[in-house]
């Protein structure tokens, strides 16, 4: 099946000599919900904005199930809808005027039952006659993306769409982001906020100054980089590590209450079972034991501070010379 965004060797240079973009290579498939994260001045708005067609592209190319986002304007931007970080309506409108203009803006037929169907999904019904300079922040989040909807667009970007509002919106979105992929609807968002990537991501993006530095399967990837902690609660707390377990680089926590060990789950020998062999043979009891798998935000971190790119370099090696 062809992708329905194809983006190659996609660069912008803006004036200053700022490259905000470098040659970005990127393909999404229909119903996909992907998750581009970075740092703040990473390039995700950049991106993001030459995929809807609102910032030109210095160099490459981006189709829009099929359609060049440059060359078949109407075609490629008819498909997309765009939540963009800024509150951007008109204030004196009402919410629910604003959400049909939206609709005819991209020559769609009147349609009452999708504008409340998605009014409703957002809690916006009850306001639909309020106007804008009327409603909260959140609400005005709400009808941003209201509006990106109201052409059933076969593509919705959201671009930071939970940042700043509150948890029952965060909510709401994340159950109407499910619904809408569950629709064929693809979803991509940027985002700071590392638990949405977790929680809906199928495949996350990273970039970093400008580069897409990893895509991958958020599954394949926790796998790839993510690394699993053997807790041992100790009987009676510790001072130091004994010399007798510093084959294993454990670290003390808790006040010397807990015996940390990061391991590679993966690997086929994960070294817990020779840990807790010389624990033992050091006459140290322990009352539990707990492991807990690393979070995308863990791996994450990694990744900027470089530690997950030569992780991700050793497996390629590996592969290529298999």
């Amino acid at each position: 099946m062809d992708p329905i965004l194809a983006v190659s060797g996609l660069t912008k240079t803006y004036a200053s000599g700022l490259t905000a973009l470098d040659h970005v290579d990127l393909t999404i498939g229909k119903g996909e919900i992907f998750a581009l994260l970075g740092p703040n001045g990473a390039g995700k708005t950049t991106l993001i904005s030459i995929l809807c067609g609102i910032v030109k592209a210095s160099g490459g190319s981006v189709r829009v199930a099929g359609f060049d986002i440059a060359a078949d304007y109407r075609q490629a931007r008819y498909r997309i809808g765009l939540v963009p970080q800024e509150l951007s309506t008109d204030a004196f409108e009402t919410v629910i005027d604003t959400v049909r203009f939206s609709r005819g803006l991209f020559g769609r037929k009147p349609d009452p039952a999708h504008i409340e169907r998605t009014l409703r999904d957002l809690s916006l019904w009850e306001k639909r006659s309020s106007k804008i300079m009327a409603l909260s922040g959140g609400m005005k989040r709400r009808v941003l993306i209201a509006k990106a909807l109201a052409h059933e667009p076969e593509i919705l970007f959201l671009d930071e769409p939970t940042a700043g509002v509150d948890v029952e919106l965060r909510r709401d979105m994340w159950a109407l982001v499910r619904r809408l992929r569950d629709g064929g609807t693809t979803i991509i968002l940027t985002t700071h906020y590392i638990e949405e990537a977790e929680e809906m991501a199928d495949r996350v993006g990273v970039i970093l100054k400008g580069k897409l530095i990893l895509v991958e399967d958020k599954a394949t990837l926790m796998q790839k980089l993510g690394k699993r902690t053997l807790t041992v609660t100790l009987a009676e707390p510790l001072a130091a590590v004994p010399p007798s377990l510093a084959e294993w680089a454990p670290s003390l926590k808790n006040d010397g209450h807990e015996l940390e060990y990061v391991f590679d789950a993966g690997s086929e020998r994960t070294g817990i079972a020779g840990l807790l062999r010389a624990i033992g043979d050091a006459g140290i009891g322990y009352k539990d034991l707990n492991t807990q798998q690393s979070s995308l935000e863990d791996i994450f971190v990694g990744l900027l501070h470089g530690e997950g790119q030569a992780a991700l370099a050793t497996t390629a090696a590996s592969g290529a010379s298999a």
